[in-house]
């Protein structure tokens, strides 16, 4: 992999130079929908307050419509993910949105077969401060590595029977096979598998990142269901068949200290009182690689900084609470006695 990731290393430091959307281009094909970071006007028309309301129990698919960019599209709508389905914790369910018939090579939603879209946890503003904590940490990946998956920024208005039952901001996410074709790979399709089948560089960036946001939900090698790998993460290889140099692609941030989600929970396995607390969940066998990861940071750091200042929408204060946690990651790796302590001691 290394001949790779020097040609994308590359091309990532060139563009991660500009801001805006170009400055996120990485080699091969971007979808219409993912090449462009403008915020879009989105109308989702359907059965919106039964998906929400029954979303704990149900996921099924129902017949709507969406409207944007001056189309129109017969899409199927349903409620997905897991802990915000719970209504305890949200009461507006993250949607998949789905089109039976694909949209035409002009279409904003060309190569869109099925979309995941992170919407409002309740219909309140602090609520809609914390997807766009969510929607920055998507974007701080892009700008540590091109092996990520992009996110798009949509203003949506919810209609049911002729009700405007809300409009809120949200979030498209690049589907994995997407971005995999776009970084000229193939998405991995496997259950569980052994660290060494990892790309130890992609695999130490991987968890330095997650280290830097404070995310502990997530495994790079272990999946919810042993024919299911991985929790929150994804694997691209160089071929469908690959077993071995698999880049781990994280999604699924909410339960991250940066975002600091109202119904997030500490990880009970690591016996946290906060979803502030970092944790380093890395593997000891990359430890050797972690110190050039922290270099990589530190350079980056003006960059991540200037990614969370122009996050649109965001108040004052949630960039400020952004940019304080995100300081505190670098004191933990410019301290030689905390980076041993915290990450390189802590390793699995």
């Amino acid at each position: 992999m290394e001949n790779r990731w020097l040609v994308l290393g590359v091309a990532g430091a060139l563009c991660a130079a500009v801001p805006g959307s170009e400055s996120m281009a990485a080699a091969g094909e971007v979808t219409p929908l993912f090449d462009d970071d403008s915020i879009i006007e989105v109308t989702l028309t359907g059965p919106v307050k039964s998906i929400a309301r029954r979303a704990q129990r149900s996921t099924k698919p129902h017949a709507a419509r969406l409207d944007a960019a001056g189309e129109s599209h017969a899409i199927t709508l349903a409620a997905r993910g897991k802990s915000r389905r719970e209504r305890d914790k949200c009461r507006f369910p993250p949607l998949r949105i789905a089109f039976p018939e694909k949209p035409g090579e002009q279409s904003l939603f060309y190569r869109q077969g099925r979309i995941k879209l992170v919407t409002h946890c309740r219909n309140v503003d602090a609520a809609e401060q914390t997807i766009l904590r969510e929607y920055a940490a998507y974007r701080l990946y892009n700008r540590v590595t091109p092996e990520s998956l992009r996110v798009r920024l949509a203003r949506i208005r919810y209609v049911d029977d002729g009700e405007v039952v809300a409009t809120r901001l949200g979030f498209f996410i690049e589907d994995g096979d997407d971005a995999a074709r776009r970084l000229g790979m193939k998405e991995i399709d496997t259950g569980d598998i052994p660290v060494a089948s990892l790309d130890q560089g992609d695999a130490a960036r991987y968890a330095m990142f997650q280290y830097m946001i404070g995310n502990t939900d997530w495994s790079m090698v272990i999946g919810p269901e042993k024919s299911d790998c991985c929790h929150n993460s994804r694997l691209f290889g160089a071929e469908k068949s690959a077993r071995g140099a698999l880049t781990p692609v994280p999604y699924d941030f909410d339960a991250a200290g940066l975002v600091d989600a109202i119904y997030a929970e500490p990880n009970e396995r690591l016996k946290t009182r906060s979803v502030k607390t970092r944790v380093y969940r890395g593997f000891c066998a990359f430890n050797a690689l972690l110190p050039a990861e922290a270099d990589r940071m530190r350079k980056l750091r003006p960059q991540l900084e200037a990614e969370i200042t122009a996050t649109p929408y965001a108040s004052a204060a949630t960039k400020q609470e952004m940019l304080s946690y995100l300081a505190g990651f670098y004191e933990d790796i410019d301290s030689p006695e905390t980076f041993q302590a915290r990450l390189t001691g802590r390793c699995r």
